[in-house]
């Protein structure tokens, strides 16, 4: 079946979908061209529904049309009567009936194969957070975050220029997933806070991300490329914040890309026993407060007048340094303060530093990694 059979029925849903827009790119009338063998299936399964659809839209209503015309009063007809006309209602019920296995059949057989995530070439754990995604994969032993990466200038208004001329505004991060081309990838999925949705519409792929449980899903992609999608469950105020970004490359360039992200993490990895100075930690907690804390509290620490509360001056971030760890750890229940507790010691501790002996804040004191792992407990 070609791309284009059904793209004027597409296009109502696509119109009515602001996400999907978004997503697909705002001249784009269907779904976007698929690039799996799920996609290319559920996108079959789309168009031989809508001409369907079609027929029968055409067919029932064609006749209405007649009828309606043909046999009306003016022209001296009168209306029938009959009632319980059994050869009517076997047709009604038997044309319905082989509609509905003639559709059925087809989307049964894609389910089934949506499902079946057996003998993976390579596993990956995508967790969701608010407001960002985890990755780990499985078998390499590489983990990272993916953040928004879209300057804050163009999503604050502040460069309109700059996000009219960004073709991948919101939908940019700073750590893609990369994935070899043609081998079967299983996405482990799961939340630590709220329920998520993981979604690449051009590979077909779409999977909540629920609190306690763990889903999985599976793509194997047929092109080489970057693929974009979204968070696609409503999932708090950035909800619009934490796209999904999977560079498809070959197995050369997989292999290289996985021993580069070992190294990294053999880079970053912090002697237990490093004594951190406060100037340290101050440091490295601006990264950390940068990546996970600036959306809501602001880089100013002034946060958003009756939205989210100021760091500067808060008797959270300049009291007794228990109070402010606790709520770094466990978030506040009720609010949109989620808990942190996915971060390493290294981070919260810097972080908090950060916090306490910034802007307004000048308590001179410290958190190190040994309290926020001694606080876990």
């Amino acid at each position: 079946m070609t791309s284009k059979l059904g793209s004027t029925f597409a296009a109502v849903l696509a119109a009515t979908l602001g996400s999907v827009a978004g997503v697909a790119g705002a001249n784009q009338y269907n779904l976007q061209p698929p690039q799996s063998i799920i996609a290319n299936q559920i996108y079959d399964l789309h168009t031989l529904i809508m001409w369907i659809i079609f027929a029968i839209f055409v067919l029932v209503f064609g006749f209405m049309m007649y009828a309606i015309i043909k046999h009306r009063k003016s022209v001296g007809h009168q209306a029938e009567q009959f009632h319980e006309n059994t050869t009517v209602e076997i047709i009604w019920t038997i044309i319905p009936f082989v509609i509905l296995i003639g559709m059925a059949y087809p989307a049964t057989k894609t389910i089934i194969a949506m499902k079946d995530t057996s003998n993976p070439d390579i596993t990956i754990k995508a967790t969701g957070y608010q407001w960002k995604w985890g990755y780990d994969y499985l078998q390499e032993g590489v983990s990272f975050y993916a953040n928004l990466a879209t300057p804050r200038d163009q999503i604050d208004g502040n460069n309109n220029d700059a996000r009219k001329n960004n073709p991948n505004y919101l939908l940019e991060v700073d750590n893609a997933v990369v994935v070899p081309v043609g081998k079967k990838v299983r996405m482990i999925i799961t939340a630590n806070d709220v329920i998520h949705s993981w979604w690449i519409p051009a590979f077909g792929v779409k999977q909540d991300a629920i609190p306690g449980f763990v889903r999985d899903t599976w793509f194997k992609a047929d092109h080489v490329g970057i693929y974009r999608g979204q968070c696609a469950e409503l999932c708090g105020k950035d909800h619009g914040f934490m796209p999904i970004v999977v560079e498809v490359v070959e197995q050369d360039k997989y292999a290289a890309w996985v021993a580069e992200q070992k190294k990294k993490t053999t880079a970053v990895a912090v002697d237990p026993a490093k004594q951190w100075t406060l100037d340290e930690l101050k440091a490295q907690g601006e990264k950390v407060f940068a990546a996970n804390c600036v959306a809501c509290h602001q880089a100013n620490g002034m946060g958003i007048p009756n939205t989210f509360p100021a760091l500067s001056g808060s008797k959270i971030a300049t009291g007794p340094k228990d109070a402010h760890m606790n709520i770094v750890l466990n978030g506040k229940p009720g609010t949109a303060m989620a808990p942190f507790k996915h971060l390493s010691d290294v981070e919260i501790a810097s972080v908090i530093t950060y916090e306490r002996n910034s802007w307004a804040n000048k308590t001179g004191d410290m958190v190190t990694p040994a309290e926020i792992k001694a606080a876990r407990k």
